[in-house]
């Protein structure tokens, strides 16, 4: 499967955030060709400040695999991460991230560009376009 097929999933799940009135991030953890975990953002439904979707796919990839080095995984995410979860994906050791929009505010590249580990591969810009017109409306809709 490629990026763009797994990135759509992302998409979904961030769809599934906007409609709970979450900040529409999605995130899928694929291992070995199979998704093992599926999120999006929990932080209002969970009143849980870390509750980002990044954080809810490494812990859920965590337990599915019985491990918590993700080494041979990739992590899919709708939305540039944040420092906090930039720094989870460092600690989790993750293979490689995939995302999509940039987040020119308050993403990890700004405030923490070496946080990741060093092995991992990242990739950005996938279904950005998609992924940064899901946050638009959601805050368009909010002003």
């Amino acid at each position: 499967m490629s990026n763009e097929y797994y990135m759509k999933q992302a998409i979904a799940e961030a769809q599934k955030a906007f409609e709970l009135g979450e900040v529409p991030v999605g995130a899928i953890v694929v291992c070995e060709g199979r998704i093992i975990a599926r999120c999006h953002n929990l932080t209002e439904t969970l009143n849980d400040v870390t509750a980002h979707a990044e954080m809810q796919a490494i812990t859920a990839a965590a337990s599915n695999i019985g491990g918590k080095y993700l080494n041979n995984c990739t992590l899919y995410v709708t939305v540039e991460p944040c420092p906090m979860c930039a720094g989870a994906i460092g600690w989790a050791q993750l293979g490689k991230l995939v995302y999509g929009a940039a987040d020119e505010k308050r993403g990890y590249r700004r405030f923490a560009p070496d946080v990741l580990h060093p092995k991992t591969e990242v990739i950005e810009g996938v279904c950005a376009e998609e992924s940064a017109e899901l946050m638009r409306k959601f805050f368009r809709d909010r002003r």
